[in-house]
């Protein structure tokens, strides 16, 4: 049975009014420094597609209390006069009546509490997709703010750079001048010096659009201020809960937490219920009335005597018996079913991606760390030593410049993917692993 027209009138009203008059949040005021766990702290709070997710929830909180709730009755009330009726008997009359509006045999024959059954179990499926909304989301805040903490650290190295480049170019420049050197060697450091200042602008472009990424995410509006995120990278550790875990186990853990899952369980149960409602709907519609009628006379021996009747109004199921919302109830428990099934290939499919991102970039970070970062400055500054003192050409001084520069650049990157894949690995998971 269907609520009637007054009550789901009403319940859109008040869902309508309270959404006018909602307000979007004031735009938060970033701190300075801001760091990545009062990024997540804000976006909690003010991030608008968190915000949507919990007006999702909220409109469905409001279908279970139109689901459960008990109809008003309704009443009529007539007023009668006829020309035929001459003294002692007077004209006018009255009549009332009194309806149930469907009351009594909507809780009685249960359609009431399935239609309670299926709100509730869509509100418990709305609770779990605004979890899933914060899984997700917050991979996208803790991705940005490592991609602007990255920018930064390009930028630092950039800069350091770029003093080296300039010391260089300062004491080639003096022995151009001496005759000590060719203009063609000078034109190679003078090349490498402005690389270098190239990549300090490029690297100050790419802060400033990794900032303005992060704010968005964290609903900032109108212009954002500029603002400081960690100094460096996280320093290279590896989660205790991810020393020994392989991608099995990561994958029990993902069935156990994955919010999304959970989802897809209750939206199957909706469905299951929605099937029982839509067949429990072809027991007819019944409403019990009672009516009250006199007709007036001149005097009271004239007067009509006041007769009070009960009835029962209602439809009969000759031709019609529900069978179309029965088979659309149960297409839509066919797609549940189904859209389970694709939730569990896509888990698996996300933390074997995130697990193989995360071994990759642990062994890559772990061989920088071990030696090659070290051999490669070490080499730079062997052959600087040797190109200043005029044991080693320029030739070899600009190659060992730039693979120092390309490990540096690299490992920067490697060290930012790492902590990306394992900010993807909790969210394939659906928990904290750190």
């Amino acid at each position: 049975m269907r609520l009637p027209t007054s009550i789901a009138l009403a319940s859109v009203v008040v869902l309508v009014s309270a959404a006018l008059h909602a307000q979007p949040p004031a735009s938060p005021q970033l701190p300075d420094p801001l760091t990545l766990e009062q990024s997540l702290q804000i976006f909690r709070q003010r991030g608008f597609d968190l915000l949507l997710a919990d007006a999702a929830v909220l409109g469905a909180e409001g279908d279970v209390k139109v689901a459960g709730a008990v109809p008003n009755p309704n009443f009529q009330l007539w007023g009668s006069w006829t020309s035929a009726t001459n003294p002692p008997n007077s004209p006018w009359g009255v009549t009332a009546g009194l309806g149930d509006s469907n009351a009594l045999e909507d809780s009685l024959s249960g359609k009431r509490w399935l239609r309670l059954k299926v709100a509730r179990a869509a509100l418990a499926a709305a609770r779990m997709n605004r979890s899933d909304a914060q899984r997700t989301l917050e991979l996208e805040v803790k991705t940005a703010y490592i991609q602007a903490v990255l920018a930064r650290d390009s930028l630092d190295f950039a800069l350091q750079v770029q003093g080296g480049a300039n010391q260089i170019f300062q004491l080639n420049q003096t022995r151009y001048n001496a005759g000590a050197i060719s203009e063609a060697e000078l034109a190679k450091i003078e090349t490498a010096k402005l690389q270098a200042d190239q990549a300090v602008d490029v690297s100050t472009q790419a802060l400033r659009a990794a900032k303005l990424q992060l704010a968005f995410f964290l609903g900032v509006r109108g212009s954002v201020p500029d603002f400081h995120v960690d100094q460096d990278l996280p320093r290279f550790v590896i989660p205790p809960s991810l020393a020994n875990a392989t991608a099995a186990t990561l994958l029990d853990e993902a069935v156990q937490h994955r919010p999304d899952l959970r989802a897809a369980e209750h939206q199957r149960a909706r469905a299951e219920a929605a099937i029982a409602l839509a067949r429990r709907d072809r027991f007819p519609d019944i409403s019990l009335n009672l009516q009250y009628q006199q007709q007036a006379g001149f005097n009271a021996s004239a007067a009509q005597p006041p007769t009070v009747s009960l009835g029962l109004m209602g439809t009969l199921p000759l031709f019609y018996f529900q069978r179309g919302e029965i088979l659309r109830a149960e297409a839509e428990l066919r797609a549940q079913q189904l859209q389970r099934g694709k939730l569990e290939a896509q888990l698996s499919s996300d933390v074997e991606s995130a697990f193989n991102a995360f071994a990759s970039t642990r062994k890559l970070v772990e061989r920088m760390e071990s030696r090659l970062l070290d051999r490669s400055r070490r080499a730079r500054d062997l052959v600087s030593l040797q190109y200043q003192k005029g044991a080693a050409s320029l030739l070899e001084y600009l190659d060992a410049q730039r693979t120092y520069i390309a490990n540096n650049v690299d490992y920067l990157q490697e060290l930012a993917s790492y902590w990306t894949a394992v900010y993807q690995l909790e969210a394939a998971v659906g928990m904290d692993l750190r």
